[in-house]
């Protein structure tokens, strides 16, 4: 129940809110999805001299940046398993940020820090009220009051037997 309430987070987003998380999706993951849609499309040029800041091998870590800004970009778009889709690309930013462009001009890795930014704050904030997981968040809320309710009701209606039986005890004589 707790990956549940990680993953989708009930909140009671306000309409003006939802739109401005709507508008931070759409151009923060649209923008990082042209990077790796772009990382796709360069690969082969791209590959040979691709940072590996991870020792993981070039190959592995271009990969690895365009799953982030591919697959998780996307996911952010759609607000779908927002805050997971988070985490690849806030780690991306990280490393680009304090690792590949460490020791450059602010210019050289300030992109980086922005991105990194936003991705913090979104995940704290949580994808808005358009999005996939809102709609599984709500569905899961209303289960789980639904549950709850019922077992109050079933408490209250016991309790009531209860007194009830206590209450007519034994025929006086």
């Amino acid at each position: 129940m707790k990956v549940l309430a990680f993953l989708f987070p009930y909140r009671n987003y306000s309409a003006s809110m939802s739109v401005v998380l709507l508008l931070l999706r759409l151009l923060f993951g649209g923008l990082m999805l042209w990077h790796g849609i772009t990382k796709i499309q360069n690969f082969e040029a791209l590959v040979g001299d691709f940072p590996n800041p991870l020792g993981l091998g070039h190959r592995v870590s271009l990969f690895l940046a365009i799953f982030a800004e591919v697959f998780c970009a996307a996911a952010v778009i759609l607000g779908m398993f927002f805050r997971l889709a988070l985490l690849p690309l806030i780690f991306s930013m990280a490393v680009a940020f304090l690792i590949v462009h460490h020791g450059q001009v602010f210019a050289a890795k300030e992109l980086a820090m922005i991105y990194l930014v936003v991705y913090v704050i979104l995940f704290f904030t949580g994808p808005g009220r358009f999005s996939q997981d809102n709609i599984i968040a709500v569905r899961l809320y209303e289960e789980r009051t639904a549950i709850a309710n019922a077992i109050v009701e079933e408490a209250t209606a016991r309790r009531l037997q209860g007194n009830e039986h206590q209450a007519g005890g034994e025929p006086h004589q």
